[in-house]
């Protein structure tokens, strides 16, 4: 498949270990293995236009935080499956700033206020995003969590092809 451009851009934020670990092992034991194309990642934006990754790489590159701290607030119902909370102003204050500069290139998703989440079920029977809610709150889950790299991705109408990678802090 091309990667040529066209493609639109999904943005993702990876987190250290062993938090990136647990999260993995989760996503595979509760995701769907025909839709499991990717391991455990919070996005940062849905579809950026595929023709500007060298403005967004610049952008990453010049913006991304020495530390991102987060706070993992605990399982969040999705509805058709489930998700692990996550809170960081450091975050939030820099997605906002990502946003500022790519106003034009938003799409209504892209735009909203980001709600920080990894997903570790996806599209399920609503009964079946409920046990796992129920099994996920009965789980120790850690209470903090580091960003340690941000992806770049080309959405290829389901599968991504990784397009690059941005280390985050003394990784860079």
């Amino acid at each position: 498949m091309s990667t040529a451009g066209r493609e639109p851009l999904v943005v993702t934020l990876e987190l250290a270990d062993p938090v990136q670990e647990l999260l993995d092992g989760l996503r595979r034991r509760w995701f769907p293995a025909d839709r499991l194309v990717v391991g455990a990642h919070l996005t940062l934006f849905h579809a950026l236009p595929g023709e500007l990754l060298a403005e967004v790489l610049d952008d990453l590159r010049e913006t991304a935080p020495e530390v991102l701290p987060l706070e993992v607030t605990g399982p969040v119902s999705l509805g058709r499956g489930v998700a692990v909370g996550l809170r960081s102003q450091e975050l939030a204050a820099w997605h906002r700033e990502l946003q500022r500069r790519w106003t034009p290139w938003l799409t209504r998703q892209d735009a909203a206020l980001l709600r920080a989440h990894v997903t570790v079920q996806n599209k399920v029977d609503p009964a079946v995003a409920r046990a796992t809610l129920d099994e996920l709150r009965g789980m120790v889950l850690p209470e903090t969590a580091e960003g340690s790299a941000v992806a770049v991705w080309h959405y290829l109408g389901g599968p991504w092809a990784p397009a690059a990678r941005v280390p985050l802090g003394a990784t860079r």
